[in-house]
């Protein structure tokens, strides 16, 4: 394959003009002030009266426990928190505390006792606690949150001929989403109580394939605004052609809604599809979604210098909560598809699989639409999902030729790209960066091959497993 010269960027952010073997993209880009937020709410651990809440909005943390033994009790933390928590092996510790709005260094000082902690924030905003009773070192016990999940749904895949409808009847449901071409519904019930006895049921009947809850995901990374600072990157400078060859590529991009720019880059996004309620709040805010949108049409400018035929279709899984579930994201995929997409951008991710997510993804696979997903922010080698799941290309982040030292690892990861983005907003520069950053580029290093080359998928998958293949 012959390529361009590849456009210069910045200093930081390293593109030079290469033999077709080597990679067009390469980032070094470091940021110190990101903290990724969580969902706010209480955590109510095995049925008890115990809680503990995390509020973000004011960096303060509030608990009621009563005789709490030390793994639940972290446990209950990660899941607010969305820290990654270690802990040594062996260490004990049964937690009885109460108070109000503590900092979170306080605070875990009165459920830990006389445990030692650390706490360290990596330079994308990650945060591990390490939970030890002699050296920091011997924390290496990844405390895994339970997964989080909607209460009063649940999601089932039938046979082909089954009556949803009469299903539902049955249990008293409500059908309030439906994939019909692949037999998945999602049904919403009275109350939690009412779901755990029909999940039962569903078990075990016989035109029932697969039953499931509808798991949430974390919410994207935080997007960190520049302020009257100068970044070595400016805005995306790229212009949209009509294609040429047969075919047109589209990137779906499955996140928070995208934002209009009011430049030249509006031209290159499609009507954006919402498959969640509401809209986000503070439109002032670069949202995600613009983040890695941006992110895309920069790799594919490294490809294409200057000028495309690629466009990226927005699908919003998020509306205005700050984190999404299974249901949307299988949802805006397959919205995504009907409208056009032939190539699929997740930056997004969780530790818990799902059959009916998975079906999805192998019916968009069956379809020859390659899927790109972010392989995490978690520093462990436990596979994340979607990305782990066959056939998807997990990406993992990459900095001075090595893993990032906060990105997930492990056998499931494809590639690992760069992982910083500079984007704009009225003319503010807002940063990033993650494995969701490092899934952007991907997709859209991918798109830009394929609108410049009209390669098939398979051998541009092949081309990008030569310029980025995960370091050993």
């Amino acid at each position: 394959m012959t390529m361009k010269p590849l456009r210069p960027l910045f200093a930081l952010f390293l593109v030079a003009a290469l033999p077709a073997a080597a990679a067009p993209l390469n980032v070094i880009l470091r940021h110190p002030h990101l903290f990724e937020t969580s969902r706010t709410g209480t955590f109510d651990v095995a049925a008890t009266a115990h809680s503990i809440l995390w509020r973000h909005d004011t960096g303060l943390m509030s608990a009621d426990v009563r005789g709490l033994s030390l793994l639940p009790m972290l446990r209950a933390i990660a899941a607010q928190s969305d820290w990654t928590i270690y802990v040594e092996p062996g260490s004990e510790r049964v937690a009885s505390a109460k108070f109000a709005d503590e900092p979170p260094a306080a605070a875990l000082r009165m459920l830990l006792g006389d445990l030692n902690f650390t706490i360290v924030t990596s330079a994308n905003g990650a945060t591990s606690l390490y939970v030890f009773k002699s050296v920091r070192q011997n924390a290496t016990q990844l405390v895994v949150a339970p997964p989080r999940h909607v209460p009063d749904e649940l999601i089932v895949r039938l046979k082909p001929g089954a009556d949803i409808n009469a299903l539902a009847r049955m249990l008293g449901a409500k059908v309030v989403g439906r994939l019909d071409g692949l037999g998945l519904y999602r049904l919403q019930f009275s109350d939690a109580a009412a779901a755990e006895l029909a999940l039962s049921e569903l078990q075990q009947d016989q035109d029932v394939l697969s039953v499931g809850y509808n798991n949430y995901f974390n919410p994207p990374p935080a997007v960190q605004n520049l302020g009257s600072s100068t970044p070595p990157l400016g805005p995306v400078n790229l212009q949209l052609r009509a294609p040429s060859g047969s075919g047109k590529v589209i990137v779906g991009l499955i996140d928070t809604a995208v934002q209009s720019s009011d430049t030249s880059l509006d031209q290159f996004l499609l009507k954006q599809i919402s498959v969640a309620d509401g809209t986000q709040a503070g439109s002032s805010e670069l949202t995600h979604g613009t983040a890695m949108a941006q992110t895309i049409l920069r790799a594919i400018d490294a490809v294409e210098h200057g000028n495309s035929s690629v466009q990226v279709l927005p699908v919003d899984v998020y509306g205005s909560s700050p984190d999404t579930t299974t249901w949307n994201v299988a949802q805006g995929i397959m919205a995504a598809v009907a409208n056009g997409a032939n190539v699929i951008n997740l930056s997004l991710g969780d530790s818990t699989p799902d059959p009916m997510l998975a079906d999805v993804i192998q019916a968009v696979e069956n379809d020859h639409i390659p899927i790109f997903a972010a392989a995490g922010n978690q520093s462990t080698a436990s596979a994340t999902y979607p990305a782990a799941y066959p056939g998807v290309m997990a990406v993992t982040a990459l900095e001075r030729g090595a893993i990032a030292p906060y990105a997930d690892f492990g056998s499931f990861v494809d590639f690992a790209a760069p992982d910083g983005a500079i984007a704009y907003l009225n003319g503010q520069p807002w940063f990033t960066m993650g494995t969701s950053v490092s899934t952007a580029n991907m997709t859209g290093l991918a798109a830009g091959l394929a609108d410049s080359t009209h390669q098939p998928w398979p051998q541009i998958t092949s081309t990008l497993y030569q310029w980025y293949p995960v370091p050993k």
